[in-house]
């Protein structure tokens, strides 16, 4: 990690309840709901959901231990991810984490063996996405748009991709 007294690590469950609390509260910053029983149940076994599929799902910390951010990968197919619940509170946003986080998701991803990397997020995160669009995401179809995503994304990974 570049940014000193943060440090990035595996989930596991015992992180399942804090990582919910983070992933709703930025959600209900942005006036977006959170699906527990749903969209969202996949944070109710962060081993099993995303670790155990073959995926990843990692934790931003502080030198506290506070939790500051997540991103997960979920595997859709042998050679498909999803980039999944990569959310920040306030205080670490603008800092160049976005970048450093899309760079570690995308060296899982080949890692893993994944040839391309789709995600899902919501137009009114204009930040987030001048992110991926910088990073090389294109825009693709969006086939269910609902209340809380209504813009799809897609990265080829090649074998020389390096951001």
């Amino acid at each position: 990690m570049r940014i000193a007294g943060i440090v990035i690590r595996r989930a596991v469950n015992a992180d399942c309840e804090r990582v919910i609390d983070l992933v709703s509260s930025v959600l209900a910053e942005f006036q977006l709901p959170f699906y527990p029983d749903s969209k969202d149940a996949d944070l109710k076994d962060i081993e099993g959901s995303y670790i155990l599929t073959g995926g990843v799902f990692e934790v931003i910390e502080d030198s506290q231990g506070h939790l500051l951010g997540t991103y997960g990968l979920f595997p859709l197919s042998e050679k498909t991810c999803e980039l999944r619940k990569m959310y920040f509170m306030p205080e670490i946003r603008g800092l160049g984490l976005g970048k450093e986080v899309l760079e570690r998701a995308v060296e899982h991803a080949h890692r893993l063996g994944f040839k391309e990397i789709v995600l899902e997020t919501i137009s009114v995160l204009k930040r987030a996405i001048y992110l991926y669009t910088r990073f090389g995401f294109l825009p693709a179809r969006m086939d269910h748009p609902n209340a809380r995503v209504d813009v799809k994304y897609i990265l080829e990974l090649s074998v020389s991709d390096t951001h």
